[in-house]
């Protein structure tokens, strides 16, 4: 009597070891994949900005009279 209890002990912990260690690679997995999308989704803004904020500096110098309106027109046209 008492092996047939401790064996049903034993695979009962065994397979709630086994649950959580699913439900630990479950969130792990669903984390790395949140991240993935994130660093597409902050990549991707980045450059945008960047490419905006070229343009504003190359104003900014035009109106600042550190750049000829042939320079900027030049400068313009290579940014975009």
């Amino acid at each position: 009597m008492m092996r047939d209890g401790m064996m049903h002990g034993m695979y009962g912990s065994g397979m709630a070891w086994m649950m959580l260690w699913v439900l630990f690679g479950s969130i792990l997995l669903a984390g790395i994949v949140l991240l993935l999308v994130w660093a597409a989704k902050a990549g991707g803004k980045g450059r945008n900005q960047t490419d905006e904020g070229a343009l504003d500096i190359l104003k900014k110098r035009y109106a600042r009279g550190e750049i000829t309106r042939e320079e900027f027109e030049r400068m313009k046209h290579e940014i975009s």
